[in-house]
């Protein structure tokens, strides 16, 4: 993955003005905590979600009459889940809320199928990123995305 970060990843990191608030998306419990764990230790406020639709509440899509609405930075959702993949969600996020259309998008997935992979990106996924994650993927991840603000 480029990112322009190269091996000056921790003055990238620390030059992030503010914390980076990520809605975490799985609906495997182990996995959720693992990636919460892994964005704590990375200095994120993490708010996760067991599903797309509990994501979309939380995001304030699931309900119009819905007033406290939460500001996320990041979506970072697993592809494969009961309900709505996360794709579905991917495609909810870029299309009925101008407000979050510009939030980016991560998809996670056990599974490297290329299609699946290029359909995410097509649809507006910031990165498709392979499971299990790693602290090294977040750091690279959130350099990533302070180039694309700068």
């Amino acid at each position: 993955m480029k990112n322009g970060c190269g091996s000056g990843s921790e003055s990238c990191l620390s030059s992030m003005e503010e914390e980076l608030h990520v809605l975490a998306v799985d609906d495997n419990l182990i996995d959720r905590k693992l990636l919460e764990r892994i964005l704590k230790i990375s200095s994120c406020k993490v708010t996760t979600a067991e599903n797309g639709l509990r994501a979309l509440e939380y995001l304030g899509l699931g309900d119009p009459q819905q007033t406290n609405v939460m500001k996320v930075n990041l979506i970072i959702t697993d592809y494969c889940m009961p309900g709505m993949t996360g794709f579905e969600l991917l495609k909810k996020v870029k299309q009925e809320s101008s407000n979050l259309k510009e939030v980016p998008v991560v998809i996670l997935s056990s599974e490297n199928i290329p299609t699946r992979i290029n359909k995410c990106l097509a649809s507006g996924a910031q990165m498709f990123m392979q499971k299990p994650l790693k602290l090294s993927d977040v750091e690279k991840l959130k350099c990533h995305l302070l180039n694309c603000r700068s």
